[in-house]
Order: structure tokens, then C-alpha cells, then sequence
């Protein structure tokens, strides 16, 4: 996520000119159902793997690229389908993973919107998380519900003073 455009010479996954954030994306018939975004600090098996560990249950099928990252789902108690995309275009890529790719979008359009493209990666973090709260919620029935709910996880956890945001 953001970064500078000019990546001649490195691996785009590498992590040091961009943020590496993780989509989940889950099948709901012809849409997105719910969503799990996360900041990685790497693309390795472990930083991935953990990653789906984190957001699916055991016998889930999970749908990824072919990057060797992912290649530890291989015999695990998922369903793993990495599919190559190698010598293919981009809009192939948008085609064997839609759902991710309209994640991706939405909220880079949403950062580009709401906060005008100026995200720090100390702050990401939090950022996802009020997408993904935002995004899951959408088709909520009881959209007063949003702001209870909020305002019930903030009771939850110790204050946080501007100071400490900041540091």
C-alpha cells in the first residue's frame, strides 16, 4: 500500500518501499462477504500462513496466488488452492481473485479519501481495522447498531492518552 512508484531492480513484495497488507476475503454467492485486512512485515510463510491460521477456520478452502509464501497451507487442514498466474495478465489476476482485488481497491480508495492518501505505516494497523470494521457492517440491517457497537469496544479497552498515539 502507497509508497514510491519507482521499483526497477526489487521484488514489488518486498516490503521496504510499500506496506504489506493481507486481504481475506470471504465467498458469499456472487459477493464479498466478510473481510480480514493485516499489515505483514514480510511475505514469508510464516508472516502469510500465520495470517490464515488468524482469520479461517480448519477445513476452509482458501484461494490464493501462486506466491511461494502460501505453499506451507500445502497438506494443513485447509483446503488450499493456489492458482499461477505466471505469463498472464493483469486483468486475469482480477478475474481468479475479484473479490481480494475489490477489497484492495475500496480501500485504497477509501485511504485516498478519507485521510487523503497520508497514512503512516506506525498507524496502518488501526486504519485497516475501521475498514474492515466499516466494510463487514455494511449490508448490517440494524445500521444504528454500527455506533453501539463502537462505542461498547471502546468501553472495553484502557484509554489511550494523544501523547501515547503519537510516540
Amino acid at each position: 500500500m502507497g509508497g514510491k512508484r519507482d521499483l526497477r531492480g526489487k521484488a514489488w513484495r518486498d516490503g521496504e518501499s510499500k506496506a504489506i497488507v493481507v486481504v481475506a476475503a470471504e465467498v458469499r454467492g456472487d459477493g464479498i462477504g466478510r473481510i480480514r485486512l493485516k499489515q505483514v512485515p514480510d511475505t514469508s510463510g510464516e508472516s502469510l500462513c500465520g495470517f490464515v491460521r488468524s482469520v479461517a477456520a480448519a477445513g476452509s478452502e482458501i484461494i490464493t496466488d501462486g506466491w511461494r509464501g502460501y505453499w506451507n497451507l500445502e497438506g494443513t487442514d485447509y483446503l488450499y488452492r493456489p492458482t499461477t498466474l505466471r505469463g498472464k495478465s493483469k486483468e486475469a489476476s482480477t478475474a481468479v481473485l475479484p473479490r481480494v482485488h475489490r477489497v484492495a481497491s475500496l480501500l485504497k480508495r477509501w485511504l485516498l479519501g478519507m485521510h487523503q492518501g497520508k497514512v503512516s505505516r506506525k498507524h496502518l494497523g488501526y486504519y485497516l481495522d475501521e475498514f474492515t470494521f466499516r466494510f463487514n457492517r455494511r449490508l448490517s440491517a440494524q445500521r444504528g447498531m454500527l455506533f453501539y457497537r463502537l462505542l461498547q469496544q471502546a468501553v472495553l479497552v484502557d484509554p489511550v492518552s494523544h501523547a501515547d498515539l503519537f510516540k
